[in-house]
């Protein structure tokens, strides 16, 4: 009788109406006493960091969660137009910072933390970095989402709730050792799980044909599949001070509650609930590493798991409040891809819209194509996703039948377009009908977008002229630009808060939601006394970072030196291989006593290597090799050091990117799609050596020529040049590179190693050298030194420094947001709801 009751209680309204909580510091301090000792049972014996910060954490996800509500509230109140930004990647960093930044409350929580004699800085390093990207890709996704709360503009994020993120790394010997990263270990306050919108997601199986009536067009069902459970957990994305809280909603798989009984009475209990095993390792561990075939296969169940699971709940959600309707679906609702690997959601949404809720093919593509949009973020042709037919077929086989519709409709308008051209036909399908046929993911995406865009002005023009040439004659007004940005809240409000506390002084704060008023510090760049207070916020900056070296690394970097960093993922077109050879020209020149006028110098290199890509092991292997024979030369001293910082994270960058004076960008011209970091430590105040490549040359007309460290061949002149390119006759030319490749070859880095770097140097010689690194070194070499000399006088320095800042208003992720709403989306901003 007690549970027929409760079955049939009817909550009130009034149920979840509540007193709005105080953001003064008395109010956060009873809070956070009451989590720390009722929720999380804690007691007085017990001081752990973890609990303190836990208990932290919920008071302020309370304060948000009131405003995610009343953000939710008003979006279905209006009936808005939305978006729905779906990534596989999303490296988020802490959330706690954030937090109280964009609600506002960091002076009174540090004030509630204090008068409970708890140091709030000492709470916050407790949190870890949440693992779900593996670097640019996934930072940028942040920043866009931080981005478009901030706007208020109704923009979900769809991802994967990885239980193990992108790996710890680990330095042994100079080698390269990854760890599992189980960032998810000790619970994760910020995330808020909903079973109740869990979606089932089918792999295998077979498709059948049928009428279900007489006289129906025939129809397919998918059949004999094995289920997984995708369980959504809901992350608060807060706008900076405006009210606006919108959802990053992350998937887990689990397994069904099915298993087999027979096998299980059999006695085979393994074998019964093997299937569900496999299930939950969906979402185990980011982007699995792909050189087996399970790997392949692990990708892409992870690809199609975000993709079904994210377009079931969007139609959800629209059937909801709109019943089975879809007459006005592409009119209030856009799917942005960021890259290539959310394209299932093409034949995905093909085959909801046809076999779950009975549309024709043209009114399901009608749809598709008004509402996809495609981010590409590579002009590497080996980083488009290539899927082969067989085991596209195997594991997803009604959606394998609706590209290879989707690629006999679309090549009719090819042939049209270009009768007889059969060169031109094989170029542009979407199966790649090999030997072995492949299916080519960004060609489906640009085939179904009705927008295609590039990430910076170079990427999106290199976009149209070569990579997708054919698709760009076909449909020119489907390819646009929007240049990256980066969220100044995070990356110089909270990361750098002495230079932002400066800025405020003299320009006020409003730069914080609006970047291009960075334009007014500009004149004070020729004040002696400003310039004299931003070389002391330098200063303090330089010092967390010589700190975080010194802990990390065991390398000393003067503060008075030359801090000269490349923190990125480790890749041969991003060139720290150049990078290394310079370290070893410095090195070499000390050891001839050429040092007169000598501006000492700390390099600083980060980043990880994939754990298959041996090449970028060796580079990580030799950086330390070098790092180790330049730090222990008594010869050298002061002069240069050198360290690697491992497991290169968020956090780290927060720190790493306030305290550089030169930001290496000097990737292979016509390689870098946009770059962000590049971004990042230019809003901070470092001065850029770069190539023309990515977003650098927008970077470069946004400070002038005079305060921009270029070298290198252009894009154009890469390709050009490629052919009659001969790395050895520029070594026997260049008597400096000479003198580096002698050292590399001779052993001197690897005296106990013999024969470990010889497949480096055969890149560079025997091999062609690709990444025309010879070919850039003697310009990269001459802007360095141009760099050094710059160095050496501060004032000039401080002064290229202050306006490098100045110009960095155009890199603001807001910019990129409301290009991609004016021109994309075209989303209403919807102010949420006050909390009362």
């Amino acid at each position: 009788m007690a549970n027929q009751q409760a079955s049939q209680s009817t909550p009130k309204n009034t149920l979840t109406e509540l007193p709005a909580l105080g953001m003064d510091p008395g109010s956060i301090a009873a809070d956070f006493k009451r989590y720390f000792s009722h929720t999380l049972g804690r007691d007085k014996n017990c001081k752990s960091i973890h609990y303190l910060y836990t208990a932290l954490a919920y008071t302020q996800r309370d304060r948000l969660m009131e405003r995610w509500k009343n953000t939710q509230y008003a979006y279905d109140e209006s009936n808005c137009k939305r978006a729905y930004y779906l990534s596989l990647e999303f490296l988020m960093g802490r959330a706690l910072g954030n937090a109280m930044l964009n609600l506002g409350i960091q002076d009174e929580t540090a004030r509630a933390m204090y008068d409970h004699g708890i140091v709030l800085e000492e709470i916050a390093e407790n949190e870890n970095d949440a693992g779900l990207g593996n670097g640019g890709l996934g930072r940028l996704a942040a920043c866009f989402l931080d981005s478009c709360a901030t706007l208020q503009l109704p923009v979900m994020g769809y991802g994967i709730r990885y239980e193990y993120g992108m790996f710890r790394q680990h330095i042994e010997s100079g080698n390269q050792i990854e760890e599992p990263d189980h960032w998810l270990r000790d619970g994760n306050p910020w995330e808020l799980e909903r079973p109740e919108f869990t979606q089932r997601v089918r792999f295998g199986g077979r498709t059948e044909h049928y009428h279900s009536r007489a006289g129906e067009l025939l129809r397919v069902r998918w059949v004999d599949t094995h289920a997984v459970l995708a369980v959504p957990y809901d992350v608060p994305v807060p706008g900076y001070r405006n009210g606006t809280v919108n959802t990053l909603r992350l998937w887990h798989a689990a397994a069904t509650d099915e298993f087999d009984l027979g096998e299980f009475n059999a006695g085979s209990y393994t074998e019964s609930v093997a299937a569900k095993n496999a299930a939950e390792h969906i979402t185990m561990v980011l982007y699995p590493n792909d050189a087996s075939e399970n790997g392949k296969e692990l990708r892409l169940r992870q690809q199609y798991f975000l993709a079904s699971a994210s377009l079931q709940d969007i139609l959800r959600n629209w059937i909801s409040q709109h019943g089975k309707d879809f007459t006005h679906f592409a009119a209030k609702n856009h799917f942005q891809l960021n890259d290539t690997h959310p394209t299932c959601v093409v034949p995905e949404l093909m085959r909801l819209l046809m076999d779950e809720y009975a549309l024709t093919w043209e009114q399901a593509w009608t749809i598709t194509s008004n509402t996809v949009a495609y981010t590409n973020h590579t002009l590497l042709p080996e980083a488009l996703e290539k899927w082969p037919v067989r085991m596209f077929g195997s594991l997803l086989p009604r959606l394998l039948e609706i590209i290879f519709e989707i690629n006999a409709r679309y090549l009719i308008q090819v042939a049209q377009q270009w009768p007889g051209d059969t060169d031109r036909l094989r170029r542009m399908s979407i199966i790649d009908d090999g030997a072995d046929a492949h299916i080519r993911m960004a060609y489906l995406a640009i085939v179904a977008s009705f927008s295609v865009n590039g990430v910076a002005a170079l990427h999106s023009q290199l976009l149209e002229q070569t990579l997708f040439r054919d698709f760009y004659e076909l449909w020119p007004k489907k390819f646009n630009n929007k240049t990256n940005g980066v969220t100044q809240r995070r990356w110089l409000a909270w990361a750098n808060p002495s230079l932002g506390k400066l800025i405020a002084e003299k320009i006020g704060d409003g730069w914080i939601t609006d970047l291009a008023q960075l334009r007014k510090l500009a004149p004070y760049a020729d004040d002696a006394a400003f310039r004299l207070q931003w070389r002391a916020t330098s200063q303090i900056n330089k010092a967390r970072l010589a700190a975080l070296v010194q802990q990390d690394c065991g390398v000393t970097f003067n503060t008075g030196a030359l801090f000269d960093v490349q923190v990125k993922r480790i890749h041969e077109y991003k060139r720290q291989l150049l990078n290394v050879l310079h370290v070893i020209h410095l090195y070499d020149r000390i050891k001839r006593g050429d040092t007169a006028n000598w501006t000492p110098r700390c390099v600083l290199i980060g980043g990880k290597a994939a754990p298959g890509y041996v090449m970028a092991k060796n580079i990580i292997k030799l950086v330390c090799n070098v790092a180790n024979v330049v730090n222990h030369d008594p010869a050298v001293g002061d002069l240069l050091k050198v360290a690697f910082i491992p497991n290169y994270r968020v956090s780290a960058m927060e720190i790493i990117c306030p305290g550089t004076d030169l930001s290496e960008q000097i990737s292979t011209a016509g390689k870098e799609a946009s770059g962000t970091g590049n971004m990042k430590f230019m809003m901070n105040g470092a001065l850029t050596i770069g190539t023309l490549d990515g977003a650098n040359i927008e970077m470069r007309e946004e400070v002038g020529e005079d305060n921009f460290f270029l070298f290198g061949l252009t894009a154009e002149e890469v390709e050009a040049g490629r052919s009659q390119h001969n790395p050895n006759a520029i070594i026997e030319a260049d008597e400096d590179l000479k003198r580096v490749m002698q050292l590399l070859g001779s052993g001197h880095f690897n005296q106990f190693e013999p024969y470990i770097f010889d497949p480096i140097i055969q890149s560079l010689t025997s091999h062609g050298d690709y990444w025309m690194t010879t070919a850039d070194f003697r310009s990269y070499v001459d802007a360095q030194q141009r760099a050094a000399d710059a160095f050496r006088d501060q004032e000039q320095w401080t002064r290229m420094s202050i306006l490098n800042t100045a110009a960095s208003g155009k890199f603001s992720s807001d910019r990129t947001i409301l290009e991609y709403n004016q021109d994309i989306w075209k989303l209403k901003p919807v102010k949420a709801l006050p909390v009362d």
